[in-house]
């Protein structure tokens, strides 16, 4: 086989493969075996030059960068269509196409109907079936020439498949970014530090109007064909859905919801189909395109000035619009998370009537440049929360006043933490804050904690809705006589319950601590809390310093629980909880252990495999407050190997060296034999 043979049998492999990826979505070779038949073109084509021909797949990667877009005369104009935006529209639509063919009344005329996509519309074209041109919409009457961006895009056609297409062949279809390639985009764009696209739509306008080609080349950038322009030297089918589907044997993609129906109420019942759809779809689409099917009349219904009489477009309604910013807010979500939310002047968007959108955080205010006063776009997709998504900054008035963060929580006027390095500022008044109210209580009363038993989340919530309960040392106000008029208590339930939480009174000074919710703190760093520090006095005195001390504290912890034994509020509730008269909570106090003194100080432990009866994370915790030191790997210092179903090498590796190890109920035995009677 000579030279030439080898390459052109090459070209043609990779041909059927790329249709069969990128049109069929049905691949017949892995990636792997798709890369290697690549490399030998290319290798081949490197080493002969002149055998390089413009409808190579090698040549996707594109060319030179251009000074500036050629502007190009469509041959066919380009027109937009006309929209309906609810079922009147499209009833008036159809009664025109009826009238104005003298036909029946109650004629149902044949409809192609496809998505709308979301994106840029593109007219390519063809000659003796290889990709010479490519032009943008523009005006409708010129584009600009953007060929050279459009041959890197692996689902248009550098070549035909196939012999049977015309001589000279327009194909028109949209260029879009799938959901998936754009996320991935702007993530990297965030990574770099810069701005990100707002859209995929953009970001598809953005990446087709590159004057470097390989910019192009590198954003993920998909095409589907919806119709055809210039047609010399061959035909075509006289049906526009079979045309699409002579187009997908030539080697373009279709939209997989393309569908034939009859009348407007099948127009319509497919409107509803795929707006059903369309929070699910990898693509985003604005609307569906209804056409009749019948070429002959097409021809017949013609044209007005700007579009054709045989075509529209149903729109869905719109995800994104323009408001005015009226306020900015903060709220102070269950966990303490304080939220900046703005109020908007209310727009219809999505379907809904929108007065407020999320802006996340300080960083995303920062980021967006958003102010009060600011006209700004909103974005609705779905069920998703409306969202910010840009602010119009021509519009912007000059009494726009800038977003200040607060300092307080503006629910309990407790202190606002934001540690550096993190996006979301919290509210400090854990145990006392409002907004945080049934978080805590639930925390408070779990089994970890003070085990509180018949106190469930269900109680706990209907506690807090009727106002009985307002912090942890209110649990311990309550009377019988409250609690038994509760949905599904009765007396003896709620004498229960009292005892349940009398009984809770006298516990252990870890649980305690575990039970603040003091962010970060666990049940094994509470337990190593406790040790080193006997009491909870020296503790909430202790430093910075002194906490780092402590093995499982780090910096960050530190500073999480500086902070909250600083709040004035969390050391009145704990106040509460200790008084004799309020609620009594009692412990005895421990004897602080020093690191050295733990019983696994020095100790090099090793977590392999599944634990079924507590996590990962909690055994290594359990292993950190007894002194050890939890490694990733076995070596020749590792003292001991806990293995759980499937474990692999490394308990093969402690075998080979003669570690000690130990299954899930032996390691459970060990840490209850240390004191954790409650594991």
């Amino acid at each position: 086989m000579s030279i030439e043979q080898q390459i052109q049998q090459l070209r043609e492999q990779l041909n059927k493969h790329n249709y069969r990826y990128y049109v069929l979505d049905d691949p017949e070779v892995p990636d792997a075996e798709y890369d290697r038949l690549f490399q030998q073109l290319k290798s081949l084509e490197a080493e002969h030059p002149s055998l390089i021909t413009p409808e190579s797949p090698t040549q996707r990667v594109g060319g030179a960068p251009l000074a500036a877009f050629k502007q190009v005369q469509h041959e066919l104009p380009m027109l937009s269509l006309d929209n309906a935006f609810n079922a009147e529209d499209m009833q008036e639509f159809n009664r025109r196409i009826v009238d104005r063919l003298a036909y029946p009344a109650d004629t149902e005329i044949g409809y192609a109907c496809e998505p709308k996509l979301d994106g840029i519309a593109i007219s390519l074209l063809y000659e003796n079936g290889v990709l010479i041109r490519g032009l943008t919409r523009g005006d409708g009457s010129t584009g600009e020439d953007i060929t050279l961006n459009v041959r890197t895009i692996p689902t248009i056609p550098l070549k035909l498949s196939g012999s049977d297409y015309p001589a000279r062949l327009e194909v028109r279809g949209e260029i879009y970014m799938p959901k998936a390639g754009f996320n991935a985009l702007n993530k990297r764009a965030e990574q770099r530090g810069e701005k990100p696209f707002v859209n995929p739509r953009n970001a598809a306008a953005g990446s087709l109007r590159q004057l470097d080609p390989k910019v192009t080349a590198s954003r993920p950038l998909e095409m589907c064909s919806y119709s055809v322009g210039v047609v010399e030297g061959g035909e075509l089918a006289d049906g526009h859905a079979a045309i699409l589907r002579q187009l997908k044997n030539w080697g373009f993609k279709l939209n997989p919801l393309l569908e034939e129906v009859s009348g407007v109420q099948g127009c319509l019942d497919y409107y509803t189909r795929v707006a059903a759809l369309r929070d699910t779809l990898p693509y985003e689409i604005d609307g569906v395109v209804f056409k009749v099917n019948n070429l002959a009349l097409q021809k017949t219904l013609g044209f007005v000035s700007r579009a054709p009489r045989w075509a529209i477009a149903h729109k869905f309604p719109a995800q994104e619009e323009m408001t005015v910013v009226r306020a900015i807010e903060f709220q102070v979500g269950r966990t303490g998370a304080v939220t900046p939310v703005a109020r908007l002047e209310p727009v219809f968007v999505g379907g809904v009537t929108v007065s407020n959108a999320t802006l996340h955080n300080m960083d995303e205010v920062e980021r967006l440049d958003v102010r009060v006063g600011d006209s700004v776009v909103i974005r609705r997709a779905g069920d998703v929360i409306p969202q910010v998504v840009r602010v119009i900054i021509e519009r912007r008035p000059d009494a726009a006043t800038p977003v200040v963060a607060p300092l307080t929580c503006p629910v309990c006027d407790s202190d606002v933490e934001r540690l550096e390095g993190e996006a979301v500022a919290r509210c400090t008044g854990g145990l006392y804050c409002a907004a945080q109210r049934k978080e805590a209580l639930k925390h408070f009363a779990s089994r970890k904690a003070m085990d509180i038993d018949g106190l469930g989340d269900k109680l706990i919530e209907m506690l807090v809705d009727l106002d009985l309960v307002h912090n942890p040392a209110g649990l311990y106000q309550l009377r019988v006589e409250q609690l038994e008029k509760l949905e599904r208590m009765g007396p003896k339930s709620a004498e229960n319950l009292v005892n349940a939480i009398h009984v809770s009174k006298a516990t252990q000074f870890p649980r305690f601590l575990y039970s603040l919710g003091i962010r970060e703190v666990g049940e094994a760093t509470a337990r190593a809390l406790a040790l080193h520090f006997g009491d909870l006095d020296p503790l909430m005195a202790a430093t910075e310093e002194a906490l780092l001390e402590v093995p499982d504290v780090g910096p960050i912890v530190a500073k999480h629980i500086i902070r909250f034994f600083a709040e004035p509020h969390n050391r009145e509730v704990i106040a509460d909880l200790l008084d004799k008269d309020k609620a009594g909570v009692h412990w005895d106090i421990i004897q602080p252990v020093e690191r050295e003194a733990l019983p696994l100080a020095g100790k090099t432990w090793v977590l392999t495999g599944k634990l079924e009866q507590m996590g990962r994370s909690d055994a290594k915790n359990h292993l950190l407050a007894l002194g050890a030191k939890v490694a990733g790997s076995v070596s020749a210092k590792t003292d001991c190997v806990v293995a759980g179903p499937g474990a692999g090498s490394k308990l093969k590796k402690a075998a080979e060296l003669g570690i000690e190890t130990m299954d899930e109920m032996q390691f459970i035995a060990f840490l209850q034999q240390h004191g954790m009677a409650d594991v």
